[in-house]
């Protein structure tokens, strides 16, 4: 049993811990570096993870991305897009990309593939040593949090597996900076010149002030929520929804996950939809809160290899049973 110091100290380890993360749990804890204009450069300094038994320092987010032509019950709606956590980031089956991953094996079922495939990001933390960004205030806490996208990922991942890297890249006294450049390729942002600084440089006086009052974030606390048995079940009749070109429906899933910017609404949660198909919910299960996750940076989009053939195809029409009947009959001949 912890003894009465040993109690004390981690008591006021949290109330240190909850200070700190309260200073700077504003919007601008995330770094924008997508704003940075072309050619301009920001230079980070990565962390550790504070939950230590995180190998890396950094999580990895699985979202999938359910386009709806709109909103029903709204005659001037324009598209709409909803995000959902993949079971996979969990460690789970996940019956959405089950489906999808069958359709890449037909040419013309790809480019939907695409579309609803898992999109990866990852959450880092540090500071900005240098920010090219005139109008970026300096929260109260300097441990920025970044979402970071494939393509700068495996410039990281590359220098950790580089034999010459002696020392982690976040260690305090070792480590070293990392140079993000910002440059532009077929119309989109692009990344692949970022590199590491070719020196060490030790965290200075005001950066390890800045640790040990705020404390490390735990990135794993910055993850959507993982969906209980009801939520999986709404984001599969979701993601069939999105798939038969319906209309984002309100009553039936703005309880538990709705588009960017859209309130909660009051509705039914066991009203049936047109087709007279009653949704999964039930009468007995609590309201639960829509997983809210950080957004993705969408305005420099940068596209993710999927593990497929990359050839262009036209929009399969039809809905998500007939495709996944199309799947099966042509698997059993």
């Amino acid at each position: 049993m912890a003894s009465l110091a040993e109690i004390r100290a981690k008591l006021k380890e949290q109330e240190s811990r909850t200070s700190g993360n309260s200073s700077g749990g504003g919007d601008n804890a995330i770094y924008p570096f997508w704003n940075i204009k072309e050619g301009e450069s920001a230079t980070l300094r990565f962390l550790p993870d504070g939950d230590e038994s995180n190998t890396f320092f950094w999580k990895e987010r699985l979202m999938i991305k359910l386009p709806f032509a709109g909103v029903k019950g709204e005659t001037d709606s324009r598209p709409v897009q909803v995000q959902i956590p993949c079971m996979e980031m969990y460690g789970e089956t996940c019956d959405i990309l089950n489906e999808v991953r069958g359709w890449f094996k037909d040419p013309s079922l790809e480019d939907m593939g695409r579309k609803y495939w898992k999109k990866r990001s990852y959450i880092f933390q540090g500071f900005v040593t240098d920010n090219p960004l005139t109008d970026d205030t300096q929260p109260e806490n300097p441990i920025r949090r970044f979402i970071i996208g494939p393509q700068i990922f495996q410039i990281i991942k590359a220098a950790l597996m580089d034999p010459d890297m002696e020392e982690l890249p976040t260690d305090y006294t070792a480590g070293v900076d990392f140079r993000l450049n910002k440059t532009s390729k077929g119309g989109y942002a692009d990344y692949s010149t970022s590199n590491w600084a070719r020196r060490d440089r030790p965290l200075g006086d005001a950066e390890m002030k800045g640790i040990e009052t705020n404390n490390l974030w735990n990135l794993s606390d910055f993850l959507p929520k993982k969906p209980g048995d009801i939520e999986v079940k709404v984001m599969k009749e979701m993601f069939e929804a999105s798939v038969d070109g319906e209309a984002y429906d309100p009553d039936r899933f703005g309880q538990y996950f709705r588009p960017a910017g859209m309130s909660a609404r009051t509705g039914d949660p066991n009203k049936s939809s047109n087709n007279g198909t009653a949704t999964s919910m039930t009468a007995e299960a609590a309201p639960v809160a829509a997983p809210v996750a950080e957004a993705t940076p969408e305005a420099t989009p940068v596209a993710e290899v999927t593990p497929t053939p990359t050839a262009e195809a036209a929009p399969a029409e039809g809905n998500a049973q007939d495709i996944l009947a199309m799947i099966r009959s042509r698997q059993a001949t």
